[in-house]
């Protein structure tokens, strides 16, 4: 089907989809651009419709992922670019654009095996950008799943999706209340460690090897003294300057990363093969 009208009505639910109640009430999410499209394919998530407007392409592979698609269970749409700039949630669209259910995990849906799991907890995080930051970085750097408490932002915003580059399909996420996380993370044997500026210790002198869960906060205000009061240790990143902190994505990158530096080199974690054309 070829779509040209602003009104046809599956262009005004498309447009729906862009506000928070649209997603929760129809339980579905927009997926835009070739990257995440390509992110959702690999890790089997079931696009339903796929809204196409060659005009918009900025690549030649595009065609084989909409085939792929296709051949997943997509139904495929065309649209005229008014059409489809009038749907797309990015100043710069990309001429896709897929819907798919909202893929929910609880926490006995994160997975626990060796080698020692490493987890990563955010806490009240606003900032869709930051969100999307900080699953790419949980792809990353491996982390065996991300658990939200108190989020303050919606998981299938499309800010969220594009700014993961779809590694929110890729890292497995669950939602959960303070307390149900520290049941499940002292049943597992998980330590918490919680980063606040006003710890006494860095966070490069504590052993992060063993079964980890790292928690970070909201961008203001940081984590609620619940989190630091019932943490096992807490660490703090150090500040040279004139700041006070740093951002919340950040410190999430250098505090995972470290774990992964003393993981490699307690040998718990492989270390990465070096891509064969690397200078």
């Amino acid at each position: 089907m070829h779509l040209v009208s602003l009104k046809n009505p599956r262009v005004k639910q498309v447009v729906r989809l862009r506000d928070r109640r649209g997603r929760d009430r129809e339980e579905r999410m927009i997926i835009e651009g070739y990257r995440c499209l390509r992110r959702a394919l690999a890790n089997h998530v079931p696009i339903d419709e796929l809204y196409v407007c060659e005009e918009l392409f900025q690549g030649e592979n595009e065609q084989a992922l909409i085939s792929a698609l296709a051949e997943q269970g997509a139904t495929v749409f065309t649209t005229t670019e008014p059409v489809f700039r009038k749907m797309a949630y990015r100043d710069r669209p990309e001429g896709l654009l897929g819907l798919a259910p909202q893929l929910r995990r609880s926490l006995a849906d994160l997975p626990d095996s060796a080698p020692p799991p490493l987890y990563l907890v955010a806490e009240a995080i606003e900032k869709p950008g930051n969100l999307g930051t900080m699953l790419r970085t949980c792809d990353a750097t491996g982390v065996t799943g991300l658990i939200l408490c108190d989020p303050c932002t919606d998981l299938f915003n499309p800010n969220v999706v594009r700014a993961s580059t779809g590694s929110v399909f890729s890292v497995p996420v669950a939602e959960a209340t303070a307390d149900e996380a520290f049941a499940w993370l002292a049943n597992g044997g998980v330590r918490v460690l919680a980063a606040t500026p006003h710890a006494d210790r860095l966070y490069t002198e504590v052993d992060l090897s063993g079964p980890l869960a790292i928690a970070v906060g909201a961008e203001q205000y940081g984590l609620s003294q619940e989190w630091l009061d019932r943490a096992d240790l807490q660490v703090r990143i150090p500040m040279l300057g004139q700041a006070d902190s740093l951002n919340v994505a950040t410190a999430t990158a250098l505090l995972l990363y470290e774990a992964v530096r003393q993981r490699m080199e307690a040998g718990v974690v492989a270390r990465p093969r070096e891509a064969p054309n690397a200078h």
